[in-house]
């Protein structure tokens, strides 16, 4: 959206999937080359660290405003998410990494929605697929260290009461599951999502320029005034499919961890 200001007088510019990688800030072509894409992940940790550092630091017995939303929001996740899916007392090993994963993942999503940084740094697979890896490592030696190594692999890929003709087809698609599935869906998922929020949000910005200042016309003024409004709209949207995308994810971290630790299959 920063080039698409930049460059007026020159027509409509559509966004495209190039936002996502942009030019280096410095280390051009070296290992340690630094864009605008990081920069923004830099600011969302700094930004999340300082809020819960800031509520955390002033909590009291009787919350302010602010730790009452965020103990909201931590309480919610433990008990409807975490404990609903594991029980709580499964759920007690696991809740305090998948609540952080929830407020990073919403941190390096709502930055699509905040002016001065207008991308989600979650819209490349590295952070999401960073984050899939962490949860496949976890519910795999989650059921390994529950069922042992062969019994594991035992109890996932030859679930009890399959016909025995059957059995070979459904270790395979479930060792599929277990080995790439999930933790692709997990990752492609949320970079998906992001990418195409992204895409729509510029799209109006960009129409919107383009009506009122590049071809200005009674007309296309009149085009602007429902692009200017779908700014609104689609800013509204992604701010809830950044939440959306972070309990999704988180959920279904839970449901995986469950799989692989549960006595039933």
């Amino acid at each position: 959206m920063i080039r698409i200001a930049t460059e007026s007088g020159d027509g409509f510019h559509a966004p495209s999937i190039s936002d996502f990688y942009p030019d280096a800030l410095f280390g051009d072509g070296t290992f340690y080359e630094f864009n605008r894409i990081l920069l923004v992940r830099v600011i969302a940790t700094i930004g999340l660290l300082a809020i819960m550092g800031f509520v955390a630091k002033r909590a009291t017995v009787v919350p302010s405003r602010g730790q009452s939303i965020v103990e909201l929001i931590l309480g919610y996740l433990r008990e409807n998410v975490v404990y609903g899916v594991l029980g709580e007392e499964v759920g007690k090993r696991y809740d305090k990494l998948l609540i952080t994963i929830f407020f990073a993942i919403f941190a390096f999503n709502i930055t699509g929605t905040i002016p001065g940084l207008n991308i989600a740094s979650t819209g490349l697979i590295g952070v999401t697929l960073v984050l899939a890896v962490l949860i496949w490592v976890v519910y795999l030696t989650s059921g390994i260290i529950k069922h042992g190594f062969v019994g594991y692999w035992k109890y996932s890929l030859f679930p009890s009461g399959a016909a025995l003709a059957v059995k070979p087809l459904i270790a395979l698609v479930d060792l599929a599951q277990i080995v790439l599935i999930r933790p692709a869906t997990l990752a492609l998922r949320l970079t998906i999502n992001m990418i195409v929020g992204h895409l729509l949000l510029a799209l109006t910005y960009s129409a919107t320029q383009y009506f009122w200042v590049d071809a200005a016309s009674n007309f296309n003024i009149a085009y602007g005034f429902i692009t200017f409004f779908g700014i609104f709209f689609m800013t509204a949207l992604e701010v809830f499919v950044a939440v959306l995308q972070a309990f999704i994810f988180v959920m279904l971290s839970a449901v995986y961890i469950n799989m692989a630790v549960s006595e039933d299959h």
